[in-house]
């Protein structure tokens, strides 16, 4: 069962807690997370990207020149792929990307994910993550504190309003609740910073 120092906003130690290991101990399954990020990935494409044809572009009903003595190609139509403002070939029409995965399977990359994270070092467990005020500045001060890399994504265990909008002016953080998770988002981050509030109900949810 791996254990981790458990930190304040100022990034100074104040307890230690358990975690599970059917969770943050999982053997890393790179197959399975593969497939997960692709079926991400995919399923974020709005997949609108249209062009036209050479039988939807308008014009073209006759024919260039005279089929021969001119001592040119022989040509049909200006409309033809080989011309200014002919059509496309093979032009990309609207189409579903939709990949579907299984839920064992999402839940196998929740735990590879998870488990990785704690294995190379970066998760960081703050006791509590409050903010009084709208201010940026509070949230950038703690995430110096705890020692966030570049890329952070905060997991708060109660959707606070104020918490939420104080981290919102921060590059590259990123916000979710335990509820939310998903393995790409976990293993897209440097820094993995939850509240323990937030590793208990992980633990509660996912378990």
């Amino acid at each position: 069962m791996p254990n981790l120092k458990v930190v304040d906003m100022a990034g100074r130690e104040v307890g230690e807690i358990a975690l599970s290991d059917k969770i943050f101990a999982a053997e890393v399954n790179g197959a399975v997370l593969h497939s997960y990020v692709r079926a991400y990935l995919l399923n974020q494409r709005q997949g609108t990207q249209s062009a036209l044809t050479r039988s939807e572009v308008s014009g073209g009903g006759r024919k260039p020149w005279r089929q021969k003595g001119t001592g040119r190609a022989r040509q049909g139509s200006r409309r033809a792929p080989q011309f200014t403002h002919g059509g496309i070939v093979f032009a990309p029409k609207p189409r579903s990307y939709r990949v579907t995965i299984n839920k064992k399977v999402k839940r196998i990359a929740l735990y590879s994910a998870l488990s990785s994270k704690v294995a190379d070092g970066d998760m960081i467990v703050v006791d509590k993550i409050v903010s009084e005020d709208y201010k940026t500045k509070t949230m950038a001060n703690m995430l110096a504190a705890v020692g966030a890399k570049k890329k952070a994504l905060v997991v708060l265990d109660e959707a606070d309003k104020m918490t939420l909008k104080s981290f919102a002016n921060i590059p590259n953080v990123k916000t979710a609740s335990y509820n939310t998770l998903n393995a790409f988002d976990i293993i897209n981050c440097d820094s993995f910073i939850v509240t323990r509030g937030a590793v208990e109900k992980i633990e509660e949810v996912y378990a």
